[in-house]
């Protein structure tokens, strides 16, 4: 297979959710190899892993995130897209480990306590993985002292939080105000249903968007 069409295959399986080449999703794709064969692939044959990442990974999860935001496609087709996208970058970890792939920064992401919806968290956390940064995912119901302590051992890392009850909402502003007293320097993104722009700048948060492009986007800015 021609390197440039490796890569075009590559970008498509990670766009349509196709994972491997068992996964029966998405039908046009059945019996063909999935992001997991064709990363695999296109490491044996030589092309950097880099190039994976520039040209076919964050592509394509760019077009993702440019159709859900245009309600061409929904959460489902988010997350085949997502896991498609974790089975290629499986293959890159290596690299990235190794320090041949420098990644953007490190973003640590995380529900915030007395929260136990992880959908959007993970979205966002995938969808900045591939926009080529390294992901410290703390998972649901994340207290302010895990959240402080995981920025301590990772100076300089970016810090998402979720919230997606109304209820929890005031648990955020807590972590927030804690975030900003214990690391003042620390870029704060904020995220969840009921949130929006006023309630991000009355807790002291630095961003809010509305959907995981929004931070793609946003953290463009402080890519090293």
């Amino acid at each position: 297979m021609h390197m440039d069409s490796i890569l075009v295959k590559l970008g498509e399986a990670v766009e349509l959710g196709k994972v491997d080449q068992g996964s029966p999703y998405p039908p046009q794709l059945k019996g063909q190899p999935g992001a997991d064969e064709l990363a695999k692939q296109a490491i044996e044959e030589g092309l950097k892993p880099t190039d994976l990442l520039t040209e076919a990974l964050v592509p394509a999860m760019d077009r993702v995130g440019q159709k859900f935001s245009e309600n061409k496609i929904f959460v489902p087709q988010m997350l085949m897209a997502a896991k498609a996208m974790k089975a290629a970058m499986i293959h890159l970890k290596p690299y990235f480990q190794s320090g041949d792939v420098k990644t953007k920064g490190t973003f640590i992401i995380g529900t915030v306590k007395g929260d136990l919806h992880d959908i959007g968290k993970n979205l966002v956390a995938m969808m900045v993985e591939g926009g080529g940064w390294s992901i410290i995912d703390l998972g649901v119901d994340v207290n302010e002292d895990t959240f402080n302590r995981t920025i301590a051992e990772n100076p300089g890392a970016v810090v998402g939080l979720s919230a997606l009850l109304t209820t929890t909402m005031a648990n955020m502003e807590e972590i927030v105000r804690e975030i900003k007293a214990a690391h003042s320097d620390t870029t704060v993104l904020v995220g969840g249903a009921p949130l929006n722009e006023d309630f991000c700048k009355k807790i002291g948060a630095d961003f809010y968007s509305p959907n995981p492009r929004g931070a793609v986007e946003y953290l463009k800015q402080f890519a090293a």
